[in-house]
């Protein structure tokens, strides 16, 4: 019995961190492949049902315009890539960059003369949901995708579960990724170097160096790589014809912040999906070996500690690539995105940008208010305030965390006039 206990509990870790193994996101108890979903996307169409809001089709960016609005997705959150590294690849190159706009919870994806928009949109307890919108039609119908898109975002890059996916290549003359030279998946710890391989970058940022803007020879040599002349680049109209684009920029913090952000939803659907599956085999096996139900073995608590773990060392940014020179973009997303925060009685909000040494200058992640983290299961969720709680009052390895006593008070602040749920536990104090 010990030994089946054992092997049982084993299978508990064993395959949670990698959904791909068997994709079990499909199956007890997650099932991502259910039809009513509670995303944006899912919201948008009963109000497109109801009358209550009308997608309107122009003849240059198709529903595009129309639907950012719907959405209160900003312009100035375009990232433009041209890399060939989506479905619509045919017609993506650097003369025809595919955009990419963001809000909190959604992600669209335009290519002019393309057939479709590509949406990702962020379901409190599936994670990406994934959609098409025909840009052929007069009247706007949206078809939900699974495995045409899981094909990239499902796959060991999202470490198997469903994910979004920021990815840097090296880019030829016609924007096929150069398989040799390698390629990244970015997030906030990304060394800065293997950033933007295939996107276009506007922005100032000094010292700094970058792939973005530039595309490589076949033959080219890693060590010998010409980062300059895709550096500091403010103005792209000399490289494809920015007018066929609500925007002429491609920001740089704005892809910083897209960064932040995307890796941050992973993170947040991973430990859902993983503690939902744990819990749920975990009640399995107690009912299989006639244990009691409340019964968790060290397994299940080895993922609970572990998601827990992951959630807030990247949501507290603690292994952020710093920056070594002042970055600034072309367009008007720092300030918009600055404006959308709530903010404590002092004005401080989670969304101030710092752009000097690093990207936020409070650094605790905004989604700590999306509906996502709140919907994370009771046993993680609980675990995440409670280490947050030990990091931010010093309790919890302070000189690991590099965090300075200002700064941890200063999120704990503004945590506690503007997030609602927190536990009892967490009230007004000195930190240490």
């Amino acid at each position: 019995m010990v030994v089946l206990r054992s092997v049982l509990s084993m299978l508990v870790c064993s395959g949670l961190a990698y959904g791909q193994l068997g994709d079990e996101y499909k199956a007890a108890p997650i099932h991502y492949d259910r039809p009513t979903t509670n995303d944006p996307i899912a919201k948008l169409v009963e109000r497109i049902a109801k009358a209550e809001v009308v997608l309107e089709r122009d003849e240059h960016s198709g529903f595009l315009t129309s639907l950012l609005r719907a959405l209160d997705v900003p312009i100035s959150s375009q990232g433009l890539v041209f890399s060939k590294t989506s479905f619509q690849n045919r017609i993506i190159s650097p003369q025809n960059p595919r955009a990419l706009y963001f809000g909190d919870e959604v992600y669209v994806g335009y290519v002019p003369g393309g057939g479709v928009l590509e949406i990702t949109a962020m379901d409190p307890e599936q994670g990406p949901i994934f959609y098409t919108l025909d840009q052929r039609k007069d009247h706007a119908e949206f078809t939900r995708q699974a495995d045409s898109c899981l094909r990239c975002h499902g796959t060991a890059r999202t470490e198997g579960w469903p994910g979004n996916l920021i990815r840097s290549v090296h880019p030829d003359r016609a924007g096929n990724p150069t398989v040799r030279l390698g390629s990244f998946v970015t997030t906030q710890d990304s060394p800065f170097a293997q950033r933007w391989g295939g996107w276009y970058v506007t922005g100032t940022h000094g010292e700094l160096r970058h792939l973005g803007n530039a595309t490589f020879a076949l033959d080219a040599r890693p060590s010998r790589l010409d980062l300059d002349s895709g550096a500091n680049v403010t103005d792209l109209s000399d490289r494809f014809d920015t007018r066929r684009y609500p925007s002429p920029h491609s920001d740089i913090v704005a892809l910083m912040v897209l960064e932040h952000q995307t890796q941050m939803h992973n993170l947040i659907a991973r430990a859902s999906y993983r503690v939902r599956r744990a819990l749920y085999l975990q009640a399995e096996i107690n009912k299989a070996l006639g244990d009691d139900e409340d019964y968790v073995s060290d397994a299940t608590r080895s993922v609970l500690k572990d998601a827990a773990g992951d959630l807030v060392e990247y949501m507290l940014f603690k292994h952020e690539a710093r920056l070594p020179s002042e970055v600034r973009g072309t367009s008007k997303f720092a300030e918009e995105f600055a404006k959308r925060g709530p903010r404590d009685s002092s004005g401080r909000s989670l969304r101030e940008l710092d752009l000097t040494t690093r990207l936020f200058r409070y650094p605790c992640s905004y989604l700590i208010y999306s509906p996502a983290f709140d919907a994370l299961p009771a046993p993680v969720l609980g675990r995440v305030y409670t280490r947050l709680w030990r990091v931010l009052t010093g309790k919890f390895g302070r000189r690991a965390w590099k965090l300075p006593r200002e700064t941890r008070q200063a999120i704990l602040d503004i945590l506690l006039a503007t997030k609602r749920g927190l536990p009892d536990y967490w009230k007004p104090v000195t930190v240490r």
